[in-house]
């Protein structure tokens, strides 16, 4: 019957790496920076340059200029304050929005097309 069953014989134990050794630990190491890697382009590059474009957008706002708030509210800039916007959405009717508020800035001409 030992043809079905093969005999399990004990062999010596494999020599394992220092735990000192500095190739060991840079082996270890490796994935942990990979990952960062991966997350720092994927993730951090991406947001933080989304996060500059909106700002520096937010900044550039004047009177005049067509806007789509958050809250999915279009109209246009009336007046323009350090932290508050005058956006009028209607004919007589004006709201006052914080500048981060703004979402995108659309071209000119949106609002008679919407």
């Amino acid at each position: 019957m030992s043809f079905f069953i093969s005999d399990a014989l004990a062999e010596g134990a494999a020599a394992a790496p220092a735990a000192g050794s500095a190739e060991g630990s840079l082996m270890g190491l490796l994935p942990l920076v990979l990952i960062f890697v991966l997350f720092y382009f994927m993730l951090i590059r991406p947001q933080a340059k989304r996060a500059k474009e909106h700002k520096n957008m937010v900044a550039a706002l004047a009177k005049g200029d067509e806007i789509v708030t958050q809250g999915g509210l279009l109209g246009k800039i009336t007046e323009v304050d350090d932290s508050f916007l005058s956006v009028q959405i209607a004919d007589g009717v004006e709201v006052k929005v914080q500048r981060q508020a703004v979402s995108t800035l659309v071209p000119k001409g949106t609002i008679k097309s919407a």
